[in-house]
């Protein structure tokens, strides 16, 4: 798949090294699946279940992300490991090429019921199951082609690396306090710095209140499919509760911030997937790549990020828009870009005009004209003199140039050639560059990688002890009660506080049927752990639940 991937997105591409999951990441993702598959056979959409068992994913192993993508190449899809947050933008565009980014990284036992982080079990059990809907995975395609025309502010790119930063922090476990608090207030300044909401943020919210934390059927009795609720046991029990606001799905929820820390206090509630692509579509309409001219070019500027200005003759630059000038009636007749620029036709850079010709920005005016002699005269007031050297791909290179507008100087012969991008109207506005490639990375484009964590002795000696209760479990002809006795006291001793191996050990008490009296003395201990620790209450109740289901 690599060999397949545009240049510029290779590099977001990890390998999944699946033997770097530990025996406790693999019993933290078996208790995962387990809570839910229970609750969300009943309420999830119906194609939840049936969607876990097309992709290849179960509840006895962490799914390997290669499998995966041989299943979902059967519904048009295919899977790609990546490492934590990638930015939005390559992230919608892979999706755009019917990709499924998926955070190979698992979470830590300590946040089995929601992670900051994207992780496999929100990727994998989240996302993929429901792909397996022909009118939702169409939804994600379209959402992903409007999404990758967005215009992406520098207050989204900056808000993006705050929370990237304060996610990696809190899954990290050696993180102090203080690191998690300083990433906290970073992201807070973040948010406060914020003058506007952008394209990009708008379409991240209907992102997060469909494809994340979306319901689907009525508004009194709706079922879940959004992927952060799909892959938080907490969240998809809390979402259904009389507690959370039901809203039908209309394009105003774009309106609708959310806090990425907190359970969401309204939900919004789609009759169906097809309505997803309409509420999308009349979203799309309002955006700078649909309407252009002064609206697309106010988006650009306030940005103060790459995106390109496309022209009815089909030409296309992109940059930093800094400014324009309208005449008296209102037209577009001088657009300038400030730093490194590129033009192109239909998404190819064209040749000689790349951002390293045009390094220290580009303008043109725009509009009609008439040739007099080696001079323009455009109808809006503007006059190009000079000598004409060529005309090629609808670019006209002058040398020895002077540019003016009124009584305004705005190219002078000395700065070197004029290229005039010929064109009368601004037809599309949209996000970063037309040939990115081309162009290069840009500042939406940045890689990171979430680190590997570095093992004590001590965190080796309690993987080994989930290793022995993981392959007994597996060996169900040998178990026994004195060897499941063995291991009970062996955790007793080695772990006593890890609540996860007495829940597992409890499973395989009461599956092997062998002493009543056993089980109860693994629970008791249980119910012990529960009164040092009340925020283990809920998840050691489950679990309990469900090893004796």
């Amino acid at each position: 798949m690599m060999n397949e991937l545009p240049q510029h997105l290779k590099k977001y591409c990890v390998d999944q090294n699946y033997a770097r999951y530990t025996p406790v990441d693999q019993a933290t993702w078996r208790y995962c699946l387990r809570q839910l598959k229970d609750f969300l056979s009943k309420n999830a959409h119906p194609v939840y279940i049936e969607g876990l068992e097309k992709t290849g994913i179960s509840e006895d192993q962490i799914p390997r992300i290669e499998e995966m993508s041989a299943k979902l190449k059967n519904f048009g899809w295919t899977a790609m490991p990546v490492s934590g947050f990638i930015p939005p933008a390559a992230f919608m565009e892979l999706q755009s090429l019917s990709i499924l980014p998926i955070a190979s990284d698992m979470r830590t036992i300590d946040h089995l019921l929601y992670t900051p982080a994207p992780d496999i079990v929100h990727e994998a059990a989240g996302h993929a199951p429901i792909i397996v809907d022909p009118e939702y995975a169409a939804y994600l395609k379209e959402y992903a082609q409007v999404a990758k025309k967005a215009i992406i502010s520098k207050e989204d790119l900056d808000l993006y690396e705050a929370i990237r930063e304060l996610s990696d922090v809190k899954e990290n476990p050696t993180s102090t306090a203080e690191q998690i608090a300083q990433s906290e207030k970073k992201l807070e300044a973040t948010i406060k710095a914020s003058t506007h909401v952008s394209e990009a943020t708008e379409l991240s919210r209907m992102n997060w209140w469909t494809a994340e934390y979306g319901l689907v059927g009525s508004v009194d009795k709706p079922k879940i499919f959004g992927a952060g609720l799909l892959s938080s046991v907490g969240e998809s029990k809390w979402c259904l509760s009389d507690k959370v606001k039901k809203i039908p799905l209309t394009v105003d929820c774009i309106k609708q911030t959310y806090d990425i820390t907190e359970p969401q206090p309204q939900l919004f509630v789609t009759p169906d997937f097809k309505t997803l692509v309409q509420v999308l579509h009349e979203m799309a309409e309002k955006m700078a790549y649909r309407v252009g001219g002064k609206t697309g070019l106010d988006k650009a500027i306030q940005a103060k990020s790459v995106n390109t200005v496309q022209l009815d003759t089909g030409l296309q630059i992109s940059g930093v828009v800094s400014e324009y000038i309208q005449d008296s009636a209102g037209n577009i007749v001088y657009i300038k870009f400030s730093g490194p620029t590129q033009i192109s036709k239909n998404d190819q850079q064209l040749s000689g005009h790349n951002k390293e010709y045009h390094q220290h920005g580009y303008s043109f005016p725009l509009g009609n004209y008439t040739q007099v002699g080696q001079s323009l005269q455009y109808d809006s007031g503007f006059t190009v003199t000079g000598d004409l050297a060529k005309t090629e791909n609808g670019i006209m290179t002058f040398k020895n140039c002077t540019v003016k507008y009124k009584d305004q100087i705005l190219f002078q012969p000395e700065w070197g050639n004029f290229d005039i991008t010929v064109g009368h109207k601004v037809v599309s506005v949209f996000g970063g560059p037309a040939d990115r490639k081309a162009y290069g990375d840009t500042d939406d484009f940045v890689a990171a990688r979430v680190p590997t964590p570095n093992y004590s002795a001590e965190q080796k000696q309690l993987f080994a002890l989930y290793q022995n209760i993981r392959d007994y479990r597996k060996s169900r002809t040998e178990w026994s009660d004195s060897t499941t006795m063995a291991l009970f006291d062996k955790c007793l001793n080695e772990a006593t506080d890890q609540w996860l191996l007495y829940v597992e050990l409890l499973e395989i008490a009461y599956m092997s049927k062998l002493s009543p009296a056993l089980s109860k003395k693994i629970e008791t201990h249980l119910q012990t752990i529960k009164s040092n620790n009340e925020k283990l209450t809920s998840v050691i109740d489950d679990g309990v639940r469900l090893a004796y289901a």
